[in-house]
């Protein structure tokens, strides 16, 4: 690090239009020097005592989450004042000071006040989101139906009045609150009393939060590189240490990853130890455009679907008013990895079950002869629910930054992504519910919002009622089925729109990106900023903006373009067009059984190409073998053993094996079985 260099400082320079950006980047700690001894740690030495530490600090916050595991603490927590009405500080590990709630090492071990304040601030943190939760299930319990697995109307409107804003609470948490308050009341024979009955403390993660600390047990400092910093803190020399001789400090270099800005504001980051390595996320401030609430005339619809993930376009907003599309959109397909997300969740469901009848039948004796069984298939859990978990990262961050590059591309200032509490499994069959339930849509768009506030792109939420429904360009209610190109696919895929004045048809999800795009443009007035989440949301529909959320052809948009008067002389072009084939002699014949490679692209025997004989013809299809010898003077000649498939023709595709897709239907066939809608 060529010496110690500046503290990094706390404030961050803004320019006008610019606001700031917290966000954060993983590194690794790969060395560490001791600077009492002077002796260089390597990564096990290192890992073991932020291990040590972690240790520590993990068993301070547990014993502190369990003493305040109550209603009464959590709501004096929550309500931000104490006992002589005095505002408590926005600092977790200061508030539970002001209230008196301190926590001890144990017996015989020597810590600084550094290592109490990250205990108190990380129970801090946990007793603070437990008070929404804690909301929700006394309203419930409050409330409580008659019948728990069904709801009336009247009910739904008295739980959501119990809940604190339970008019924005989407109905999934409530059911799924619902289910364990009733699986308790089945065990127990009663209604629990709180949420704090329901469940236990939760379990405290090993993990050190510098932020709570200052430069009195560690610091971060800048040096002459640009790429690199330096972390100093205070670490144990064993894992009970008895004096503050057995604390020195420890200076780590850490290489700064790529995606943090080199102007950026740097904050203490936290620690963790993963397989035997120091994991470090490292918090960052840096100066970002300002996203607008308001303004946009060019937006990106998304659109979210089961096995085409995402589907987005781009629409623009004209100056008298109408709305027009940017092209056809794209779609963002992901079967493959979603049905291995299935593959995995029944095999987990499954070891679940086979590890849950083991447990019955050993009744907890570790010396049962199923116990080592027991611990293979637990072994075997984690390991599926890593490859999950690391499934659903790669897809989430794919996702997000195709979306966020689709509006780059389009010059959009806004994304409009459905609201994603009316996104709820239900009526389409238990293992439809099950596919829906488990997509990993709120951590995408959660991501989505992370990659466009680094461009200013604004991520707003609309309604998502009737968007695939109504038709985009003329709001009739559409006909649905299955896809021209498609016949063999099942599903209510393609759209039609039933007015002869419209006539338009396509894919359903297209239609629904530009009803989503039209509808945020339309209503942009009213987007508001959410306060818990600070995330851009439009909370309802106008149906005066309603009605005017069309989408215009572009072709009855009349676009003022520039002038193309002649100004110069007129570029001169060669009379000659281009070969059609390369110019050049065919090379020598090689000796032996190979052939001679022609000398164009095209074959110069070939006058035309076959077509297929329908325009049905499959991907499969494999392309038209050498004749069947018909005669019997062709009996010894050599001939292929394949037959020959039924409609195929060589050709008729760019590939021997592949296909051209054939046409839409430009007069769709008169729907006579109308009866059905859309799966939504």
């Amino acid at each position: 690090m060529g010496g110690r260099g500046m503290r990094v400082t706390r404030r961050l320079p803004l320019g006008e239009g610019e606001t700031s950006r917290t966000a954060s980047a993983r590194a690794l700690l790969r060395t560490a020097v001791d600077e009492e001894t002077g002796d260089v740690l390597t990564v096990a030495v290192l890992a073991e005592r932020v291990a040590w530490a972690a240790a520590l600090v993990s068993g301070m916050t547990g014993e502190l989450q369990a003493a305040h595991w109550n209603t009464a603490d959590v709501d004096t927590l929550a309500s931000g004042v104490d006992s002589d009405g005095r505002k408590l500080p926005s600092n977790a590990w200061m508030a539970l000071r002001r209230l008196g709630w301190s926590a001890a090492p144990p017996e015989g071990v020597r810590v600084n006040d550094r290592i109490v304040r990250m205990a108190q601030e990380q129970a801090g943190r946990t007793l603070r989101s437990a008070a929404w939760r804690a909301d929700v299930a006394a309203g419930v319990i409050a409330t409580w139906p008659a019948d728990p697995a069904k709801r009336s109307p009247q009910e739904w409107d008295a739980v959501r009045e119990a809940v604190p804003g339970g008019q924005l609470v989407p109905s999934g948490v409530i059911r799924s609150r619902t289910r364990q308050i009733a699986a308790f009341a089945a065990k127990q024979g009663r209604l629990p009393v709180d949420v704090f009955e329901l469940e236990a403390p939760p379990r405290s993660a090993r993990m050190l939060l510098l932020a709570a600390c200052d430069g009195q047990q560690a610091t971060l400092e800048r040096g002459d590189d640009p790429g690199r910093v330096l972390l100093r803190l205070q670490l144990p020399t064993r894992p009970d240490p008895r004096s503050h001789r057995d604390w020195t400090w420890v200076a780590c270099p850490i290489t700064l990853p790529p995606t943090v800005p080199p102007g950026a504001q740097l904050h203490l980051p936290t620690l963790r130890v993963h397989h035997g390595r120091v994991r470090a996320e490292l918090v960052y401030t840096h100066a970002v455009p300002k996203a607008r609430r308001t303004g946009h005339t060019i937006a990106l619809g998304v659109d979210w679907g089961l096995n085409t993930l995402l589907s987005a376009g781009a629409v623009r907003l004209h100056g008298n008013g109408q709305i027009t599309a940017l092209g056809t959109g794209g779609m963002f397909r992901a079967a493959g990895v979603l049905a291995k997300q299935h593959r995995l969740r029944r095999a987990g469901e499954y070891l679940h079950a086979k590890t849950d009848k083991y447990e019955r039948l050993n009744g907890g004796d570790e010396r049962h002869c199923l116990t080592g069984k027991h611990a293979v298939l637990a072994e075997d859990i984690r390991r599926v629910s890593a490859r999950r978990s690391n499934l659903n990262d790669a897809l989430i961050r794919s996702a997000a930054r195709w979306t966020v590059d689709q509006a780059l591309t389009a010059k959009a200032t806004v994304i409009y992504v459905e609201d994603l509490r009316s996104m709820e499994a239900r009526g389409m069959g238990r293992t439809l519910n099950t596919r829906l339930s488990q997509q990993v849509r709120g951590r995408i768009v959660e991501r989505m919002r992370h990659l466009a506030a680094e461009v200013g792109i604004a991520v707003v939420t609309v309604p998502a009622r009737n968007t695939s429904r109504h038709c985009p360009r003329c709001l009739i209610p559409l006909r649905h089925r299955k896809a021209p190109d498609r016949p063999t696919t099942p599903g209510w895929k393609w759209a039609l729109c039933p007015n002869p004045e419209c006539g338009w048809q396509g894919d359903r999800d297209t239609g629904a990106w530009q009803r989503i795009a039209a509808r945020g443009l339309t209503h942009q007035a009213k987007t508001v900023v959410d306060r818990p989440s600070a995330s851009m949301v439009i909370r309802s529909m106008v149906d005066k903006l309603e009605a005017r959320a069309v989408v215009t052809p572009a072709s009855t948009v009349q676009i003022r373009r520039k002038d193309r008067s002649k100004t110069g002389h007129t570029r001169r072009q060669t009379s000659r067009p281009a070969p059609r084939r390369r110019r050049a002699p065919s090379p020598a014949r090689p000796t032996g059984p190979a052939g001679q490679r022609p000398e164009g692209h095209v074959h110069t025997g070939r006058t035309r190409l076959p077509r297929a004989a329908h325009r049905h013809q499959g991907v499969t299809t494999i392309s038209a073998p050498f004749p069947q010898p018909s005669a019997p003077a062709d009996q010894g000649r050599p001939h292929h053993s394949r037959h020959r498939p039924r409609g195929a023709a060589r050709g008729a595709g760019f590939h021997l094996h592949v296909h051209a897709t054939p046409p839409r239907w430009a007069h769709p066939t008169p729907d006579t079985t109308s009866g059905m809608g859309s799966l939504r």
